[in-house]
């Protein structure tokens, strides 16, 4: 069926392919190294305890029939292995059939980590990685041209991650709609990078710009990705100067890389590129892609429901195979930053003139000379979750005792998730504590005359001095 392909959108394919691929690479990576602290056996929130306690129908998981650390590292380098192949252009030198089983690897392989990785794998970049990795499963390889389908169904979800975002945006904060948001946002946001206090420090009216344009791209421009080209082809090259942009100002892990990768398949590269020539589409793969297809439309009812829902709800899985979900970010923006520094001592007894030395970790803010880093598409996870529980204790409940425990015992799992730790590996602190601070940008001068990114004042205490022992009797 002629009608069934778009040869022109090969290279469109081909760029989208190799993004995702990198992705899915740097996402296998993330979980390999920050597993055993966070999830492993030992971990803050262990998977065998989780299992137990969730039905497989909820959280489909290989984890639910096996789990080891040993087993859960396998798992992951084996999802790089199948990344970097991908990345290499594997898929394109198999038949069909092995080219979609081989896309399909990587989605089951992430399928399992996600649904067993509780809080740490509770965003919406975790989901919208699954979404856009099943669609990939049927883009097809060198063999066949690219379905219209598809390409379609790459736009559908494109639309719903910007579209949905705008709706938040204008139902959520009054700052949105006054245009003043990003007067706090590159100041409050969870991970700054290393542009941030420069754009912080942009002139206010080009702030009240930068949030007219956001709301323009995505209420607006959205739409566009389903009119004839060339329209849809400058509608998607605009999402992705926006999310290029939004790529500088901070660490979002890969959701700006995603959301690029998807515009990129609506880009008609074919004015640029020579003609491409295919076989035609055997008819069991026309049949399976329209099946699927039909069954993720049926299934876009609820996204699509919530979407002009006045009670709109972002980043939420309607499946548990994650397949069509709902997105968006930052429906309010904090004003104030408070962060949550974590100290320790090893004094016999903590007194007020004791000598408390801070951790330091990679992403989030701490040391106030310490110009922040690009992490971003790869993921701090505790780094994250440690910005929400500066806004709440209540967000860390589950995870800061045990992670605190861990650091009594100087454990060396847990040390890797950060920076710097005050002691050395044989000699744990006693003590640790953690202080509540609020954290605000220096201005020009401050910047200048002492080289310090940030300044803070202390809030109160968040934890007060906890031993081990302590820790031991709680549980």
């Amino acid at each position: 069926m002629e009608w069934f392909v778009a040869p022109d959108y090969w290279l469109s394919r081909l760029v989208f392919q190799r993004t995702l691929a990198a992705i899915y690479l740097v996402a296998f990576l993330g979980a390999a190294l920050q597993f055993r602290a966070l999830i492993g056996e030992r971990g803050m929130l262990p998977v065998p305890w989780y299992v137990e306690r969730m039905p497989f129908r909820r959280a489909p998981s290989v984890f639910h029939f096996h789990y080891s650390d040993r087993f859960f590292a396998g798992w992951a380098w084996t999802g790089v292995l199948v990344s970097v192949g991908l990345l290499a252009g594997v898929d394109g030198r198999v038949p069909l059939w092995g080219a979609m089983l081989l896309w399909l690897l990587p989605w089951a392989l992430y399928l399992s980590i996600v649904n067993v990785g509780q809080t740490w794998y509770s965003f919406g970049w975790e989901s919208l990685l699954l979404e856009v990795g099943f669609l990939a499963v049927f883009l097809g390889n060198d063999e066949v041209a690219p379905p219209i389908v598809v390409l379609f169904l790459m736009r559908w979800v494109l639309f719903r991650v910007e579209f949905g975002a705008g709706l938040i945006k204008m139902r959520g904060d009054e700052c949105w709609r006054n245009l003043t948001c990003l007067y706090y946002h590159h100041e409050t946001q969870p991970m700054p990078g290393p542009l941030s206090w420069f754009f912080h420090h942009l002139p206010k009216p080009f702030h009240r710009v930068e949030v007219a344009a956001n709301h323009v791209t995505q209420l607006l421009v959205p739409v566009l990705l389903f009119t004839p080209q060339p329209v849809a082809t400058a509608a998607a090259s605009l999402m992705i100067l926006t999310q290029l942009w939004l790529i500088l100002s901070g660490n979002f892990s890969w959701l700006n890389w995603t959301t690029v990768a998807l515009a990129v398949t609506a880009v008609d590269f074919s004015p640029l590129t020579s003609a491409h020539h295919f076989a035609g589409t055997p008819i069991w793969y026309e049949v399976v892609v329209l099946a699927v297809a039909a069954f993720l439309l049926v299934l876009s009812y609820r996204p699509a429901r919530n979407m002009v829902s006045r009670r709109q709800i972002m980043n939420y899985s309607f499946d548990p195979l994650h397949l069509v979900n709902t997105y968006g970010a930052f429906g309010s923006v904090s004003r104030l930053r408070f962060e949550v520094v974590v100290e320790g001592t090893d004094d016999p007894v903590p007194l007020m003139d004791s000598e408390w030395r801070e951790y330091e970790f990679k992403g989030k803010p701490g040391e106030l000379r310490y110009w922040p880093r690009q992490f971003a598409p790869y993921h701090l996870r505790l780094d994250w979750l440690m910005w929400f529980a500066g806004l709440s204790p209540g967000y860390a409940r589950p995870w800061f005792g045990p992670f605190v425990e861990r650091l009594l015992e100087n454990d060396r799992d847990t040390l890797r998730l950060l920076r710097r730790s005050p002691f050395p590996p044989d000699s744990p602190p006693r003590y640790i504590r953690a202080r509540l601070f609020r954290y605000r940008y220096t201005s020009w001068r401050e910047l200048r005359t002492t080289g310090a990114w940030w300044k803070r004042t202390y809030v109160r205490e968040f934890l007060p001095p906890t031993r081990l022992e302590a820790m031991d009797d709680r549980i």
